[in-house]
């Protein structure tokens, strides 16, 4: 078995496992060559190769960043993240900001108030609804999760 086979399977096998973005799968890929070959002619060969095999796997509908996005937010709501923090975090997967921005405001047209439910579960989880700490301190651990200060206040009061 060659090794584009070896790089074919070993993407079929970690999207069995996983689900992945189009620049994650990419990602992960590079790391499987660096760990098959030491030879840099094999490298470049298979980097080559890479984007065929994404290309493959889109065609038969084994990776799809859309689905993907709407997979994660999905799951990162229900772990009480915000619409900034899920926002960065399929960028950072490598889903395109425009596909993000579109999958994120069609979960927020179905419900308006997704995001102060949100940041109530998330201080009633963290303790900082009756916590008798600094008023700073608060707002800042729900600015760093990602709440906007308006709603922060208001969850706060």
């Amino acid at each position: 078995m060659d090794n584009k086979e070896k790089l074919l399977k070993y993407a079929i096998y970690y999207l069995s496992k996983y689900s992945s973005s189009k620049k994650n799968l990419e990602y992960i890929l590079k790391k499987k060559i660096r760990r098959i070959s030491d030879e840099k002619k094999i490298r470049f060969q298979l980097y080559k190769e890479i984007k065929i095999i994404i290309n493959k796997l889109e065609q038969l509908k084994l990776i799809n960043d859309t689905i993907y996005a709407e997979s994660k937010i999905h799951a990162l709501l229900n772990q009480v993240k915000s619409k900034n923090y899920i926002k960065q975090y399929l960028i950072r997967k490598g889903v395109r900001s425009e596909v993000a921005d579109e999958q994120i405001s069609l979960f927020y047209e179905k419900n308006q108030n997704l995001e102060k439910e949100n940041a109530l579960k998330f201080a009633k989880k963290r303790n900082l609804i009756n916590d008798k700490k600094d008023y700073e301190k608060k707002l800042a651990k729900m600015a760093r999760a990602g709440f906007s200060y308006e709603i922060s206040k208001e969850i706060l009061k």
